[in-house]
């Protein structure tokens, strides 16, 4: 059972891993986000969940290309030793137009072992 109480923190605070995924996504840099990955990691994004390097390269290049959106990171939070919550305010041309989406993110290794992305 997972006992551990959400601690905020400063995004100066979150692992450089988790880092380099947000900021390489951002810029839709897909090579340099694909390698905060780990290469069995998972990523589940609008309820559909993509496996492995090759599935996680797919869904960054379709992510990058779909919408055009602006995207700020509101709120960090520390959930334990290897989780990590990073809530994004995003505007754009997808439906709805805007949306907070929680990126919940658990570390092995050094790298990204799986992430999900909801409101």
């Amino acid at each position: 059972m997972h006992t551990d109480q959400p601690q905020n923190i400063g995004p100066d605070a979150l692992p450089e891993v988790i880092t380099r995924y947000l900021d390489a996504h951002r810029v839709r840099d897909t090579a340099t986000a694909r390698s905060a990955f780990h290469p069995g990691a998972s990523v589940t994004d609008d309820g559909k969940t993509h496996r492995g390097s090759p599935a996680i390269e797919t869904w960054l290049t379709r992510a990058a290309g779909e919408y055009t959106y602006t995207t700020e990171l509101t709120g960090v939070q520390k959930v334990g030793t290897d989780h990590y919550v990073a809530t994004h305010h995003l505007e754009g041309d997808f439906p709805g137009g805007m949306v907070d989406l929680h990126y919940r993110f658990t570390l092995s290794d050094g790298l990204i072992e799986n992430l999900v992305i909801e409101p």
